[in-house]
């Protein structure tokens, strides 16, 4: 899904700007635009954008989304920031001060605040700030910028610190977004920022567009960034007919948006325990000390038996009621075990959650093994199967509303880490043809 943001420079009151606009947004296949500085702020109604509905906004920071989606959830937190939630990813789209570098700095301080109110949830910081990361970031003339204060860099640095977020144009160097004359001299800066939870990274990309500000074409003074995302969002209800034809026929994106995840039906019915269990009993537990066991996501408890019948303290947990696994009272467990559940579920802030519930289990210094189906595997399969892409991933099965995506050990390691779980130093490394695991620790309080 594309999301473009983009200082518009109050220029999408002008109908020759709004139409270059239109034709770009078109050309690229965006479906969210975030605008900073759209139209004038004294302008009460935003201008209509041909494709597009106004999900909320004003003249300092607009959300437009494309008419076959609905509308997202849209608020305002300040004047100069905005809430907007894409299913489980929230962005928090802003245009700091313009003019004072200790406003900025102190924007930056309550964007962090702000960050940490998600608790974990996936994060997209994005818009026009102002500033310049780092010193080859903002040049005036050929030397460098003082516009930019070394408080509002140690501001941002904290903010990425904090939220676990990664500046992602900045490895491009100083491709600037922002141009202009000033008293005779050239002020170039990379200003205009996309700022992402690390573990989405990987499947997210980002570009700076600089054409939207150069030639007949141009529509703004900023470059715009191109952001695509691994979400799939829900489609438009048609209200203006009696029913749509997907709605019979069970088919469409009105059907799939409406269809219920169900990550219980891809629980395999085993007679024997799992080559992963088993490389747990084999491998870790004797080096790790370990006496008790919860198999979190357990499904209809095979490991929980073979962890009984290598002599463990064994328990069982999974969500599904009908599977009879019902959460236990205890906790501080020495080894929770997650096998196959994080690649069935539909989003990252799902999966966060999940490994936030599986470390409360674990005691202080205990450890978590997570095992997940390898993005190998699951390449191969959804091409085989003719799977559709859903978010980061496929619906495995449509009609079963199942899910599946390969994660690596890094990404399962990037999400860990936001449940507080840290990679265990010296830990054994399992042997799991075809699969991928990480083996992770909760630290000591």
């Amino acid at each position: 899904m594309l999301l473009a943001s983009v200082n518009l420079n109050k220029r999408l009151g002008a109908s020759g700007a709004r139409a270059n606009l239109a034709a770009w947004l078109r050309e690229h296949g965006v479906k969210i635009v975030l605008a900073q500085e759209p139209f004038k702020p004294a302008d009460r109604t935003p201008p209509a954008l041909g494709g597009f509905v106004c999900a909320g906004g004003d003249g300092h920071l607009a959300a437009w989304v494309s008419e076959d989606l609905a509308p997202p959830a849209v608020s305002s937190l300040a004047p100069w920031v905005q809430r907007v939630e894409l299913e489980w990813l929230v962005v928090l789209h802003v245009h700091l001060d313009a003019y004072g570098g200790a406003s900025r700095a102190a924007q930056l301080a309550e964007l962090a605040a702000m960050t940490t109110a998600e608790k974990g949830r996936p994060l997209l910081v994005c818009g026009d700030f102002n500033l310049a990361p780092r010193a080859a970031d903002g040049l005036f003339g050929e030397e460098t910028s003082t516009f930019t204060t070394e408080a509002e860099r140690q501001a941002l640095q904290q903010l990425t610190r904090v939220a676990s977020l990664v500046d992602t144009t900045a490895d491009e160097g100083p491709a600037f977004t922002f141009e202009r004359i000033f008293n005779g001299k050239p002020s170039r800066f990379r200003c205009d920022l996309a700022l992402l939870s690390d573990h989405l990274t990987a499947t997210t990309t980002v570009i700076a567009d600089a054409s939207v500000r150069n030639g007949p074409a141009a529509f703004t003074d900023h470059s715009a960034l191109l952001i695509d995302l691994p979400l799939t969002l829900q489609a438009a209800q048609l209200d203006d007919v009696l029913f749509a034809l997907s709605e019979v026929t069970g088919d469409g994106p009105a059907a799939q948006a409406r269809r219920e995840y169900q990550p219980h039906k891809t629980a395999m019915s085993r007679q024997a325990p799992s080559p992963a269990s088993r490389a747990v009993t084999e491998h870790l537990t004797g080096p790790l000390g370990v006496r008790s066991v919860l198999d979190h996501g357990c499904g209809r408890g095979t490991d929980v038996a073979h962890y009984h019948s290598a002599g463990l303290e064994a328990e069982g947990f999974d969500p599904h009621d009908d599977f009879g696994w019902p959460r236990p009272e205890r906790t501080g467990f020495d080894l929770v075990t997650s096998m196959f559940v994080l690649n069935v579920l539909p989003d990252p802030w799902q999966r966060i959650q999940a490994l936030k519930d599986v470390a409360s289990f674990a005691r202080p210094g205990g450890h978590v093994v997570v095992v997940t189906r390898s993005p190998e595997e699951i390449a191969k399969a959804a091409a085989d199967g003719g799977w559709t892409a859903h978010h980061d991933g496929f619906w495995s099965s449509q009609s079963k509303g199942t899910f599946q995506r390969g994660i690596d050990p890094g990404e399962i390691t990037a999400l860990a880490r936001r449940a507080g779980l840290v990679p265990a130093a010296g830990a054994p490394v399992l042997t799991l043809p075809g699969v991928c695991h990480a083996v992770l620790t909760k630290p000591e309080a």
